[in-house]
């Protein structure tokens, strides 16, 4: 039996909900598989600034480090919003990626036929449905670069810097072309060449690296045609790879489309296997502790986990098909029912366990 090591960082409001639903289909999926789990949890966000006075404790980092992989809940909340910027919750994040050297972020959008209805695109586009995943690139670009304020023209002004050096956009892009080799074999990779240097050196090297892999389609589009293509055309995007900032934007805008941000999983990558696998919305703290919360994104961020750092094919796609089979059954939590009689988070997890 092969044994996997997880750390977990349940992190502020429904946090600790959702990752345990994810460690319970962990547990029933690994008994089908012969797989045994070893979990650990580790404090991070709100909760570990109310325990220990900082939102990454050094032991969080050194557990994650030690650990095959990493499974996050959420971090944040009202309770923390006037502290200065380097004591946010959110700050751990960015520290716990520093410190893991994630420099990929996968964010799947999917399309589920059974929630057609959630989609706010037109019913002709959704009729053609959509799959795609964008592979963001998470430790350059402007986020990281030189930023301050000075004198300038017009008194005083601030400034962002975006670069980005060949390294930084062959590891991604080589990433992107991966992922495209296990999907579709197309690949889209945005960019504002029309304008920005370092997005000229993007699809240079990203034409370069092609050459290598002359079964994956690649092509090229300006982010500001990316923006609309996303809500007039999504069917034809499979991989799309892009830089910090534009990836920000476009993932965001990719899992609106799908009618419900708690149903999308993510990935943050680093060279070699290990990861952390989180879902893409928020703490809620408005319905922690009340069994609303939906958690199939962290479920499903669960079977990237095991597709991805433990390379257990069989294992991720019983859990996906199990989410299928539940969603085409008609079982909905709150954000999903409208109204109508919903399922909580425990009960949404014991069905989900019940379709493995």
């Amino acid at each position: 039996m092969k044994t996997y090591k997880i750390a977990l960082l349940k992190g502020d409001g429904i946090g600790p909900e959702i990752v345990e639903s994810a460690v319970r289909v962990l547990e029933a999926v690994g008994k089908k598989r012969n797989i045994s789990f070893v979990f650990t949890p580790y404090l991070i966000g709100g909760s570990a600034i109310d325990s220990c006075g900082e939102p990454l404790p050094k032991a969080t980092i050194e557990g994650c480090l030690q650990a095959d992989s990493v499974l996050l809940g959420a971090v944040g909340g009202p309770k923390w919003d006037t502290l200065p910027g380097h004591l946010r919750p959110e700050k751990a994040l960015l520290g716990i990626r520093a410190a893991m050297g994630l420099f990929t972020n996968l964010r799947p959008a999917k399309l589920y036929p059974a929630l057609k209805g959630e989609c706010p695109l037109r019913e002709d586009i959704v009729a053609k449905g959509f799959d795609m995943t964008i592979v963001r690139e998470l430790t350059g670009g402007i986020y990281f670069g030189e930023r301050g304020y000075r004198e300038g023209k017009y008194g005083e002004e601030a400034y962002d810097t975006e670069s980005y050096s060949r390294m930084e956009i062959e590891r991604i892009v080589r990433v992107a072309f991966e992922t495209a080799r296990k999907r579709r074999k197309k690949l889209t990779s945005i960019d504002k060449a029309n304008v920005l240097e370092t997005s000229r050196l993007w699809r240079k090297i990203v034409h370069e690296i092609a050459e290598e892999y002359p079964d994956v389609e690649v092509a090229d589009m300006l982010v500001d045609n990316a923006a609309m293509q996303l809500v007039r055309n999504p069917s034809q995007f499979d991989v799309v790879v892009t830089s910090n900032m534009f990836g920000d934007i476009l993932s965001d805008e990719a899992s609106q489309i799908t009618g419900s941000i708690g149903m999308l999983p993510s990935a943050s990558l680093s060279q070699g296997k290990r990861g952390l696998y989180e879902p893409i919305h928020g703490s809620a703290p408005d319905i922690a502790g009340q069994n609303k919360a939906n958690p199939i994104a962290t479920v499903l961020s669960a079977a990237m986990m095991l597709l991805y750092a433990f390379d257990e094919e069989e294992a991720s796609e019983d859990i996906v098909k199990a989410v299928d089979k539940v969603l085409e059954l008609g079982l909905r939590t709150a954000d999903l029912a409208h109204g109508a009689p919903a399922l909580g988070t425990k009960e949404m997890t014991d069905k989900i366990i019940e379709n493995l």
